[in-house]
This record gives C-alpha cells, structure tokens and sequence, in this order.
C-alpha cells in the first residue's frame, strides 16, 4: 500500500526528530571504537550508572533539580531574546546568599529557617541577573560579555567569603564554610540524598513557567520582545521593562537552585557550587526547542549521562568525560538536523 503525501510528511518528520539522538549514538559509538572500547557495554554502564539501584537515582535526580531550575529560568531569557550565559554566577550568588540567610538563622529551626533560606537564595540570584539585564538595557553592554563578566566576579566572591569573613574555625580551607547545623539541613528520603521537596520545587517552577509564557499576557510580551526589540516597542511594549523582569525571574529560578546546593546536597558554601550547571541548562533549552515541558526529561538524561558517566571510570577505564562527549554530539547533531529540517520545511511551504 503506498503511503498517502500526509502519511510520507509525517513520518519524514520523525525520522528527522530522531535523527539527532540517533546521529549522535553512532558518532559516540565510531569514537568508542577508536579508543578500544565496546560501544554496547558503554551504553549499559551509562544506564546502570545513573539508575542501577535507590542511590544512583537519587544523586541523578539531585543533579535533575539544579537543571531543571536553571533551564526552566533560561527559557525566560531566551524567549525574550536574550543570551543569559551568566547562570552559573546567578546560582553562585543564590548559594551565597543562602549561606549568608543561614549564618543569620544559624540557631532556628528547620522549618523556619529554610523556607528565608530558599527566599535569600531567589533573592540574590534575582539581583546577579538584574545587574546584567540594567547592562544590557541601559549600558548597552551584550549580555554575553555581562553574563561571563559576573561568572567571574561571583567565582572570586565565592573565594573571598571561604578564605575570608566565613572561614572555618580551623582556619580557610577548599572544603567550603563551616558546615549548617542539622536543622538547616534539607530533608532527604532516609539514606539518600534527593529531597522530595526539591523535586516538587522544580516541578511547579517548570509548570509555572509554562503557563506563563503560554497563557499571559506578560508572556505574550516576553515573545514579542524576543522577535523584534524595535517592532514590541512600536507597539506600546514597555521592553526594558519585560527584559529585566525575565533576568530576575531567570536568575531567581538559578537562585534557587544555588541555595538548594547549599541546603540540600553540600550543606555549606563550597568553590565552584555551580558545578557548570548554568552551562548545560544552556544547551539543555536548545534541545527543548523553548519548549517548557521538553525540558524535564531531557535534564533528566543530562542528568543521567552526568551521574552514569563515572562508572564508565570505575568499570571500563574510560575516562568519565566522555559523557560529555555524548552531550555535546547530541547537542551538535541535533543543531544540523534543526538546520535540515527547516530547510525542508521551507522547501515544502
């Protein structure tokens, strides 16, 4: 039977849907070979790795929370046009202000204390992003440049802190802070080290998110500026206005993340507690093609190939950086078949 004209569009349009996942396995997999290793047995080890058993999917779910903020934050940016590419300073700061709520709270309770730490964290992720968004609009400074800029100043504020007014008793040490007291410690499942209420966060702030820039007017907006700066403003559209409200928002939702870093996984204020989480939401929202609800799962395989990615070192003396070589051949052969795909939509119309 031959297929009708809709039949042979639809199922052209999945094989290029497919295409990029399945263009990356096979350039992993030629790499793979290249260095010895079989590509079947990598593939498992990714998988046992990040859900073999409670605690592996716990740790991959603790880093599925910070990705699924961060990249829920970006798609507020991105939508309005904007290159956030200073996430990673806005969780730092978050954290930093989380440490700082707790340093305040150090002798309240738990459920007192935690929730003004969260808040603190928002706070100051909100404030990092707002400098550069008031760059940007009214310095005219490109938010890449602004973005890197405060990644850096918020790493050496980080240093400054540990080594300076918030050094251990002991003296300053690599391995953070003083370390919170147990009642400001986030709740986990009983020997893991997910909280379910980090979870639960992230999980409204994605559905928040996706019905704002869905089913509001300010979202409305926010696409707007994102199209045209010049055309949204002709129309009336108060545009730094939108602009910074999507930094705040972004940096709020990489706040959060930050204090829930704090709070929940390292209780304390470490170097580098961004872990390049920033980064990859940024390749993360490329995949979901801005869209709110694709980000989940695929922070949840970045996630996964992170956490599965270390027992490639312990079981098959790979170096645990090719996960990141698959992240990136996804994300490369998912960009080119973007570019096939619209190319024959074009040729279609």
């Amino acid at each position: 039977m031959t297929p009708s004209p809709a039949q042979y569009r639809f199922g052209l349009r999945l094989l290029l849907g497919l295409a990029p996942l399945a263009a990356a396995v096979i350039i992993t997999g030629v790499l793979l070979l290249i260095v010895g290793a079989p590509p079947i047995d990598t593939y498992l080890k990714l998988i046992e790795g990040s859900f073999g058993s409670n605690t592996k999917i716990a740790d991959t779910l603790v880093v599925w929370v910070s990705l699924a903020l961060c990249s829920a934050g970006l798609l507020l940016t991105f939508t309005a046009g904007q290159w956030n590419i200073g996430v990673e300073g806005q969780i730092t700061l978050g954290a930093i202000f989380a440490t700082g709520a707790a340093r305040v709270l150090w002798d309240q309770p738990g459920l007192v204390a935690l929730p003004l730490i969260v808040a603190w964290g928002a706070v100051g992720g909100a404030l990092w992003a707002i400098l550069v968004g008031l760059l940007k609009t009214y310095g005219k400074v490109h938010e890449i440049f602004g973005g890197l800029g405060f990644n850096f100043i918020s790493t050496a504020l980080t240093i400054y802190l540990i080594f300076g007014p918030w050094q251990q008793k002991t003296g300053g040490t690599l391995s953070g802070t003083q370390i919170f007291p147990d009642a400001l410690w986030l709740p986990t499942l009983p020997g893991l080290r997910v909280s379910v209420y980090s979870a639960i966060v992230a999980l409204i702030v994605v559905v928040i998110i996706y019905l704002s820039l869905r089913g509001t007017v300010w979202g409305l907006q926010l696409k707007a500026v994102g199209k045209s700066l010049r055309g949204a403003y002709v129309l009336g559209i108060p545009t730094d206005r939108r602009l910074l409200s999507a930094y705040a928002l972004c940096g709020a939702c990489a706040g959060i993340a930050g204090a829930f870093l704090t709070v929940g996984v390292h209780h304390r204020l470490i170097p580098g507690i961004s872990s390049g989480y920033g980064f990859l939401s940024i390749l993360i929202v490329l995949l979901s093609g801005f869209r709110a609800l694709w980000v989940l799962p695929i922070a949840l395989f970045f996630a996964a190939v992170g956490i599965g990615s270390t027992a490639l070192q312990l079981d098959l003396r790979l170096d645990s950086s090719l996960g990141g070589v698959l992240q990136a051949a996804i994300v490369l052969a998912f960009i080119f078949m973007q570019g096939v795909r619209e190319k024959y939509i074009r040729a279609e119309g």
